[in-house]
């Protein structure tokens, strides 16, 4: 199924994934930083949705308390849920 979540508080303004049980691929983010963004776009490809939670959560981007990687965090669990309430 593929997601679109409008970000908060960072430069990214949408981040866009396909989400198949709890495994995250095709990520992409438009707007932010673009070179970080498609690397850790690469580095996600195919990971768990609590994986990328583990790793991204929490991270944080200069003053903000948020960052697009915490975003991106944010929006695979709130996909992972949804996606549960529709089976």
């Amino acid at each position: 199924m593929e997601y679109k979540y409008k970000t908060q508080g960072v430069c990214s303004s949408e981040i866009k994934f396909e989400i198949n049980g709890n495994i995250i691929s095709n990520v992409s983010f438009v707007g932010g930083c673009n070179g970080n963004l498609k690397a850790i776009s690469k580095l996600v490809e195919g990971m768990r949705v609590e994986e990328i939670e583990e790793k991204l959560s929490g991270n944080t981007c200069g003053w903000r308390n948020t960052s697009c990687a915490d975003q991106f965090a944010k929006a695979v669990r709130k996909a992972y849920e949804e996606s549960r309430k529709n089976c």
